[in-house]
């Protein structure tokens, strides 16, 4: 086992700091609640559950123990809330008056 390694592992105990995981009989290891994701994580079971066989990203080994990154595998892509009903029209119906403001300020 060596940093920068891919590996999987089965998640064996969840606790509000991350989750345990068992990788075989020689490494068990950590996923720090931090290395769920990039923003905030309201609960581990949003991400995983015990039981769960995963690809996960070595960050550290030390002895028989590895840190652990399942957000390095796992990006999430964002979502954008946008409002479906009035779809691109408010954007349609100011554009022309921005442009006219904006030639107006650069006129002067």
């Amino acid at each position: 086992m060596k940093q920068g390694s891919i590996i999987k592992g089965e998640i064996t105990a969840i606790k509000p700091y991350g989750a345990f995981v068992k990788v075989d009989k020689e490494y068990v290891g950590l996923i720090h609640i931090s290395e769920f994701s990039d923003g905030f994580v309201r609960g581990i079971e949003d991400y995983v559950n015990i039981g769960d066989v995963i690809d996960l990203k070595i960050l550290n080994v030390s002895n028989n123990r590895l840190s652990l990154s399942y957000k390095a595998l796992h990006k999430k892509k964002k979502r954008y809330n946008i409002e479906l009903e009035a779809g691109f029209d408010p954007l349609k119906e100011k554009l022309s008056e921005w442009i006219k403001n904006y030639d107006l300020k650069n006129d002067e």
